[in-house]
Formats: structure tokens, sequence, C-alpha cells
């Protein structure tokens, strides 16, 4: 979607409906007729009325007040720490905030009458993000002396202030951006044909909807380039540019020029939020529109493994809507002292607000956020996500501000953040797949320049199908892990002047280059070999064993001198009992292995045992399929605690392996020329593929087939 895409027709302002000058509190007046009403209508009322804005409106929407006020013959008392001009000099030493306080004593202790006592600073007095200052102290009791006072209290959004100062005021007013129906109110006829023919008022609100008015009108007169442009971007992108601060950014990543494959997860984002989003654009009325803003979600949750791309897909979906973005690392947020980590989060969404659309990233959401009873941190956890879960609450339909959690364990979230209208949106983004691999490949050898080969692809794709080399157990290859890969051939070709095509070996020593592996002796390398490739003959000649991809005696996967890589099982989700059987009798083969062509067995088989145990009791305990002496049931905790029962149990389990060790080592037996040619291979080359070792296959002899 485009994020500047055309709105429909009937949402088009006529320059000649807008007015030909405007000043900021004319652009006030017509920007907060409802919130300025309300204010009006509380004092009116007798209720002390607070006003939530940014500093720079204070000024402006006090004085629509008091002409309003003025008409009721309410007269107003503005305490800023101006001495008044027939007032005795203030004593040496006192700044603005004592002689606030001063002038706030004054106030009350003074008559009352028909006055309304205007606070445009109540933040700067009362703002504490742990206990309550001193200043706040000597404030509060003075706020509360005299019940007659008609408060009228100003605090900007990015200020704290005490509850005990909140509840001194019933009447709330929030003025925060611009509401969408007012924003045809607050452009110049001069400043619209800088735009283009007619003002997109949607779109314009697309790119200031944090803006408030007084800052809008400064941007707006401040627009440069010619009327009627034949390409407005560059104004959009100047008015754009100029509504972002602190760490905001717009990001520049799309989805298909720089992230590669994950086509599935692509789809996904731009059914359920894109097209969503650009069918609002297009949408004929205003009625269209806020029926179709309900139906987006605020709150996302990108979940998968580390390094998977789970913050670039949301800085790309930030980039398609023309959003800022804020990355906030969980752990960065969190501080030892009250009120700190609370008030950090309410200020990214302060900042977020002021510069929608915007995109808030929460990196490692589950570091704060973790399921309530489950922290083990300070305590601090529950306060942050009270607070986000009030932020998010807070959005108005209108608002275009979206949060995406990223997260590797979606389930160790508090349940309150995953109810509709937080984040309702969840988006798994997977270790990627062969296919996928190779297009996030081709990203980078696009944009590094590492003109891969056709088999140098291929290559590349395969060896990454492997666990990561000299990383944790169960750790596969990510976006990361191949930008990385990419970069160091990069550096390579840089560093020794390459300018040929990169082929397989380059690949190869790219992913060897700094791997710390295991220095094996002769002998221990013959007993690594015998064992793996005991292993490998026992699947070649089960029938329900998947294909061997790769067999390694490296010691390039954590924890293991060697391995035997399978392909993916044809069948992922129907598990035979077959298919297990084989894959007992397949753990069995390099332990026997050991023992038909060795001295002796090494302990290299303890976690080939404690596997094939596992199996064997799922069999026997869970899935009904031990055999006759147990029968078909799955046996609960209290079954097992019958001393018959368990003897029942672990003879069936231990018959199972014994009757597939034996299988194992028939099959082995009979093929022992071949484990001694696959073993003699593997010494030699050390990694064998299947091409390497498909002449060393032979039919099936009898007994090879499967038990099952």
């Amino acid at each position: 979607m485009n994020a500047h895409g055309a709105a429909g027709a009937g949402l088009l302002v006529p320059e000649t409906a807008l007015p030909a000058e405007l000043d900021a509190y004319a652009a006030v007046e017509a920007a907060y007729p409802a919130e300025l009403a309300a204010a009006q209508e509380g004092l009116r009322r007798g209720l002390p009325v607070l006003i939530e804005c940014e500093k720079e409106l204070t000024p402006f929407l006090y004085r629509a007040l008091r002409e309003r006020l003025k008409l009721e013959n309410r007269r107003c008392i503005y305490l800023d720490g101006r001495p008044a001009p027939d007032a005795p000099p203030a004593p040496p030493g006192m700044g603005l905030i004592g002689l606030i306080i001063s002038q706030l004593r004054d106030a009350v202790r003074g008559a009352v009458g028909e006055r309304v006592v205007v606070l445009p600073h109540l933040d700067l007095l009362t703002a504490s993000t742990g206990g309550l200052t001193a200043e706040a102290r000597e404030v509060i009791p003075l706020l509360y002396e005299n019940p007659a006072t008609l408060w009228l209290g100003f605090k900007d959004p990015s200020f704290p202030v005490p509850r005990v100062i909140l509840n001194l005021f019933p009447r709330h007013v929030s003025v925060m951006g611009v509401p969408r129906d007012r924003l045809g109110r607050l452009v110049t006829q001069r400043e619209a044909r800088k735009l283009g023919q007619g003002l997109d008022a949607y779109r314009l609100y697309r790119q200031v909807s944090g803006v408030n008015a007084v800052r809008l009108r400064r941007l707006l007169s401040s627009l440069s380039g010619e009327d009627y442009p034949a390409d407005a971007g560059p104004a959009w992108a100047q008015l754009r540019a100029a509504t972002l601060g602190g760490t905001l950014t717009l990001p520049e990543v799309s989805l298909d020029r720089d992230i590669g494959g994950y086509p599935r997860v692509k789809d996904r984002l731009r059914q359920e939020i894109l097209e969503v989003l650009a069918r609002k654009d297009r949408a004929p009325d205003a009625a269209t529109v806020r029926r179709i803003e309900a139906l987006l979600p605020r709150g996302m949750i990108f979940w998968g493994p580390p390094g998977t791309g789970k913050t670039l897909f949301a800085k790309a979906m930030a980039s398609a809507l023309g959003a800022a973005v804020t990355v906030v690392s969980g752990p960065e947020l969190k501080s030892k002292w009250v009120g700190e980590s609370e008030e950090s989060l309410r200020q990214v969404f302060v900042r977020a607000r002021q510069a929608a659309p915007a995109v808030i990233i929460f990196d490692e959401l589950d570091s704060f956020a973790s399921a309530r009873g489950t922290f083990t941190g300070s305590g601090v956890e529950h306060s942050m996500v009270n607070q986000l879960l009030t932020e998010m609450d807070g959005f108005r339909k209108d608002e275009l501000v979206f949060v995406v959690g990223t997260t590797n364990l979606v389930e160790a979230l508090d349940p309150a953040l995953l109810r509709p209208g937080r984040f309702e949106f969840h988006l798994q983004i997977p270790y990627p797949s062969a296919e996928d691999r190779r297009a996030i490949l081709a990203v980078h050898d696009a944009q590094l320049a590492l003109a891969l080969s056709p088999r140098a692809f291929d290559h590349a794709v395969k060896r990454t199908e492997e666990p990561v080399e000299g990383q944790a157990a169960g750790t596969f290859w990510s976006g990361d892990h191949l930008q990385a890969l990419c970069r160091q051939l990069a550096r390579r070709r840089l560093r020794e002047g390459l300018t040929g095509p990169t082929e397989p070996l380059d690949v190869e020593q790219a992913l060897e280059a700094y791997v710390e592996r295991p220095q094996l002796t002769a002998a221990e390398e013959r007993v690594v070999a015998t064992h793996e490739a005991g292993h490998a003959v026992c699947a070649l000649h089960c029938a329900h064993a998947p294909p061997i991809e790769r067999i390694s005696i490296r010691g390039d996967l954590a924890g293991a001198l060697g391995f035997v890589r399978y392909a993916d099982p044809a069948h992922r989700y129907v598990i035979t009992r077959s298919q297990l059987l084989d894959a007992v009798c397949t753990l069995f083969g390099g332990r026997e292995a050991e023992a038909l062509l060795c001295e002796d067995v090494s302990i290299g088989a303890g976690s080939d045992l404690e596997r094939a145990t596992e199996i064997a009791r799922r069999l026997v305990e869970e899935l009904g399929l031990g055999g006759d002496g147990v029968g078909v049931r799955r046996w609960s905790a209290e079954d097992r605690s019958s001393e018959e029962a368990r003897r029942a149990m672990e003879a069936a389990v231990h018959e199972i392996l014994e009757r597939e060790r034996a299988r194992a080592r028939v099959i082995l037996q009979e093929r022992k020329a071949m484990v001694i040619a696959l073993r003699d291979l593997l010494i030699e080359r050390k990694v064998l593929d299947r091409q390497a070792f498909a002449p060393l296959l032979a039919a099936p002899a009898p007994g090879g087939e499967s038990h099952g």
C-alpha cells in the first residue's frame, strides 16, 4: 500500500472552502470547540477543571476560555509567577516555583468570589516520578485549603502529577493532536496550494494527526515550493519530517525489496493490516472510515525465534503506512526506582502520539510483561503492565498509533495483554524454510554485490539447513545468521579484491572461518566415524526411517562430535508405530557399530539411549502401542503407582529396546562391509552428503526390513 495513496473523492476539501488567513488563536478556537465547551461547562457548574495539553497550547487555550468566561462575568487569576504591576518586589533569590507558590498562597487565603484561579504550570509544581517533592508537599495543602476555590489547572502529558492532585479535579479534558473532522478548518488556501489540487484532509491527517493546532500552524506556514506542483511529494515529506522528534524515525524498509521469503507472513500482514488501511484511504465518506477503523488491531504480537526479523517486519509495516517508528528495549525500561519505569513507558506513548501516525515496537516484551505470578524481578513489572494497558486503552478510535510487541515466548505473556482490543493480532515469524533462505540470500546478494553463482546459492541453502555451528543446541539459521554469512563473504571479497562470481568453496570458507572444533586424535576420530556410520546404515535399511541428508564427524553440532542429519519426513503430522520403532533401531545403530568394529564401546551413545528409552516409554505408557503384555491403554500416574503395573510397563519397555537393539545388530552384521566403507569415507572427507555416499548403497538384505 502506498502511504500517500489518494483518499476517496468525497473527502477532498475544495480550496474555496478554506480560510484565506488564520492565526494561532483562531486555529485553537477552530480545532478544539468541543474541548473548550467541556471545560467551560465544568467551570460553570463549579467543578475544578484540569486540561491536559502540551505547554505551547496552554496560553492559547487559556485565552479562548477566558473570553468565554468574561461573557459569564467570571474573572480569572493567572498564577504564572509574574508579579502584578503594583506588587512589591519579590525577595532576592526566589525562583519561579517559589513565586508561583507565593501567589497561590495569597489567592487561596484572599477573597474568592466569582474568580477562577488558573494554574498554567500545575505539573511543574507537583511533578515527580517517585515520592512527593518538597514543593508538592507545600502546594497540596494549599490546593485543598479553601473548598470554595474554583481551579483551572493545566498539565503537560510529559509530566506526571500525583494522584492526590488529580483527585482535586472532577472534570478532566484532554487535548492531544487535532481532531480529524476539524482539520479542514486549520489550513489556509495558500498552504493548500503547496499540497496539490484540493486539500486531501484525510491524507493530511495521516501526516499530522498527533500535532497540536498551534504547532500545525507553524508547520503549514513554513511550507515551501510552488503552487499546484506536478509532484507534491516533497511538500508532504517536508511536512512529515517536521513532525518527528526524539528517537522517532521514518523507516524505509520494503516488504518485498528488503525482506526475502516469508510469503505467508507477508500475505497475512497485508491482508489483516495494510489492505484494511488502504480501504480506509479509499473510503467515500467519514462513516465508512470510522467503521473500518473499528476493525483495526492497535496491538500486535510478532513472535518467533531470535533473529528471524520480527522488528524488521514491524518497520516494513510502518514504512507501508508512512508511520514513524520508535524501538523500545523492554529490559532498558525497567528501573529500580519507584515510578521511573512507568514514567518512561508513559513518555514513549506521549512522544509516539505527538508524532502520529506512529508504531511503537517493544523489543523483548516478555521481559516485563510476563504472565502474572511468574515475575522473578523487582516487582516493577506489575506496574509496567498496568501502565501499558492504561496507555493502550486511552487511544482515540481515529488515533493512528500502533503497538508491536516482539517476543520469543508468546505463551509467557500476561493474558491481560492478549485480550481483544489490546494485543489481539498475533503474527508468527519462524525460522526460514529453504525457499525463504534462498530469497534472503538473494536480497543480500543484490545489496552486497556478492555475485553468488547458482551452485553457490544451492550450496548455501543446503548447508544452512543444519543447526548453526558453535551455538546452543536447537539454534537454526535465521535471517540474522544469513546476513552475517553474507557480510563475511563481502568482507573477504573486499579484503582480497575478488571480482569474479562467488562459488561454493567461498561459501564453505565463510562458514568455516571462525568455527572452533574439537581436535580429535586418529583413534577418537575412528570411533566417532564408526558410530555415525552405524546410525546411517541402520537408517538406510529401515523402511520407515527418513532419508539421510548429511553425515558429519567435524564436531560442528553443539554438544556432539558427529551427527547424521535427516530430511524432513514426508508425513509430519501422522506418525506411525513403525516409524517410532525404526527410530529406536537407528538410535541403537551407533552403539552396535562400535561393538561390532571397535574393541570397546564409548559413552557417546548416552543421549541415543536416553532418546530410545523415551520413545519406548511413550509407546508403552501413553500411546497404547507397547504390545500385548500391557494392553492398548494410556497409563495414568495413579496406574503407575502400582508395583505390578510398573513391572509390566518396565518389562514392555525393556522388550522394545532389546528387540530393536537386536535388529540394529543384525542389520550391521549383514552389511559390515558397508559400515566399514562408510566409516573410512567419513574419516577421509569428514562430511558427506547423500550424493557422496550413494555409491555405497546396496539392495536391502534379508532382515533389513522394518519390524513395524
